[in-house]
């Protein structure tokens, strides 16, 4: 909480208030003229026209060029917001890959870039491959990295509030690196880390499946089978940010997931499976439905636990072919007293990665938006 109260005749007050009711109508509504935008943020015109004019100065809006038409006069000027203005960057790793997402003020992907690690390298090593990694993309994109206003990065295992990784039995010698800060020291923003399943969640009910839905339940099927849970809407990380690591109740069949299919802890194994299980292999098939029926109950066990409206199977065993998101379907629905909705995830390989960009984007908008203080990029 501001430790500044607000109060309506502070003119500071009320010039931010008007510029982040302006911005955000700027943002979320598109181009408009003078009038237009004067008319959504229920201002006068020479008021809207003074925000307009600060904004513009901040370089978080532009004047466009006319619209060419057959009226007679001068055609209206025309305002937009900057989605160029800044970048988040959203960073998925893993034991085996780094995958970077990078999107404009909007939301908009304007690049990514993979890169396969060494799932044994050391974390210094590790952290160095992600580096390198981003100035690949970047320099792809023709991004500077002071173009970047915030950075989120997706990891598996438990995060501590700091960012740092306080549990993970996927990543060798993961446990206690203190990611936020490592990373942090390769950016001139604020980063943010957090659990893999958590960001999925998140990209699934911006750009995925749960786009209506406020109670989400994401199951991110992987090595081992985490979940990240929304209530309101909002990402639920408990505590000490363990929310959603029923996994480590082995009772409930979400521990060491791929091996259960190949045998072995080797995802591009247990996709092999999966992708005969889809051909139609019956041997394959006995092994997916083995499988869900041993996961059914940590699903349901979420889902009695939460009640959710939605529940959503995704993470890199749904990719290939939608077999074990199918049968996992089938047989927690029985299981669950709710009609809870089940569906499989569309976004493959990029939930985690948008599922950052989101979180990244969300922090710039605490800054574009706050009231507390002036603007904090000019």
């Amino acid at each position: 909480m501001s430790q500044h109260p607000l109060h309506g005749g502070d003119p500071s007050v009320l010039r931010r208030l008007n510029s982040a009711a302006t911005l955000r109508a700027l943002r979320d509504g598109g181009e408009a003229t003078l009038s237009e935008l004067a008319g959504r943020v229920a201002l006068s015109r020479p008021t809207t026209e003074g925000v307009l004019g600060e904004l513009i100065r901040r370089g978080l809006a532009a004047e466009n060029a006319p619209r060419p038409g057959a009226g007679v006069g001068r055609p209206a000027r025309r305002y937009r917001f900057r989605a160029e203005a800044g970048h988040a960057l959203g960073i998925d790793v893993d034991a085996h890959w780094v995958r970077l997402l990078v999107a404009d003020l909007t939301g908009e992907v304007v690049g990514g870039y993979s890169a396969a690690l060494d799932d044994q390298a050391p974390p210094g090593e590790r952290i160095a491959a992600v580096r390198a990694a981003v100035g690949t993309c970047l320099g792809a994109v023709r991004i500077d990295r002071r173009s970047l206003w915030a950075v989120a990065a997706g990891t598996p295992g438990v995060v501590a509030p700091d960012g740092t990784v306080a549990s993970c039995s996927v990543v060798p010698g993961w446990k206690g690196v203190r990611l936020a800060h490592e990373l942090s020291r390769s950016f001139p923003c604020p980063v943010l880390v957090e659990n893999d399943a958590n960001l999925a969640a998140l990209a699934e009910r911006w750009r995925g499946a749960a786009r209506a839905a406020d109670d989400v339940v994401c199951v991110y099927a992987a090595l081992h089978t985490g979940a990240g849970t929304l209530i309101g809407g909002r990402l639920h990380r408990g505590c000490w940010g363990a929310a959603g690591e029923v996994g480590a109740l082995p009772e409930l069949g979400l521990c060491d997931t791929a091996a259960m299919l190949a045998g072995e802890p080797s995802l591009d194994r247990a996709a092999r499976v999966l992708d005969a299980a889809a051909g139609g292999d019956a041997e394959a098939r006995a092994l997916v439905n083995a499988l869900a029926a041993r996961m059914a109950r940590g699903v349901a066990a979420m889902a009695l636990a939460l009640d959710p409206e939605m529940i959503v199977i995704g993470g890199p065993l749904v990719r290939s072919g939608g077999t074990l998101a199918a049968e996992l379907c089938r047989r927690v629905r029985p299981l669950c007293p709710s009609p809870v909705r089940i569906e499989g995830s569309q976004l493959g390989d990029e939930a985690v990665g948008l599922g950052a960009v989101r979180l990244a984007l969300d922090r710039i908008d605490e800054d574009l938006f706050r009231l507390d203080r002036g603007a904090t990029r000019t």
